[in-house]
């Protein structure tokens, strides 16, 4: 009961007054002026350096690490630049190697050609050489198989034996010489 009347005193006094609840009175302004100050200097004298140097620090990380980023891509656009570099170089010695390699195939075909030229003349050098000495053979044995026939012939036509070698080596390369010269009269 007490309080109830004490507060009803308050609010008849203030009633009085003419007081705006919303604008506090000057020496609470006052009053709460000193606290604010106190916060702010606590504020600005060991809270805001401390918070500036973290920012700072995070700043420079920021800073650094964009650096190192800058660094990284342009180190990457040298090696990259470089790898173009040596792909380039890859390929401009993989066409001299192809080019070589065709040169080398050319000369190999062409020596290749010589080679089969002049094995094919030795090998028709040979065959004509053979030829001939199967024909001297043939010839040579033809004479001989011809003489005998020509000099029994003759032996049978003359009457006389012709048993004689010399005699009948004259009357064969009579006979042989005749016969070669009537063949090349007639061809």
């Amino acid at each position: 009961m007490i309080v109830t009347q004490q507060a009803i005193a308050i609010f008849a006094a203030a009633g009085e007054e003419n007081i705006n609840p919303l604008i506090p009175a000057p020496f609470e302004i006052f009053w709460s002026l000193i606290p604010l100050a106190v916060v702010f200097f606590v504020f600005f004298r060991y809270v805001m350096p401390k918070l500036g140097a973290v920012l700072d620090e995070r700043a420079a990380l920021i800073e650094g690490g964009i650096s190192k980023a800058e660094k990284a891509q342009a180190e990457a656009a040298a090696a990259l630049e470089e790898y173009t570099a040596q792909l380039t170089e890859a390929r401009a010695e993989a066409a001299r190697i192809r080019e070589d390699a065709r040169a080398e195939a050319a000369q190999i075909l062409a020596e290749t050609r010589v080679k089969a030229g002049h094995e094919a003349d030795r090998i028709v050098e040979t065959a004509n050489k053979q030829i001939e000495a199967e024909r001297q053979q043939a010839i040579v044995s033809l004479r001989s198989d011809v003489g005998a026939l020509a000099t029994e012939l003759a032996s049978k036509i003359v009457g006389e034996s012709l048993a004689d070698d010399a005699r009948q080596q004259r009357v064969i390369d009579a006979f042989l010489t005749d016969l070669e010269a009537n063949v090349k009269a007639e061809g």
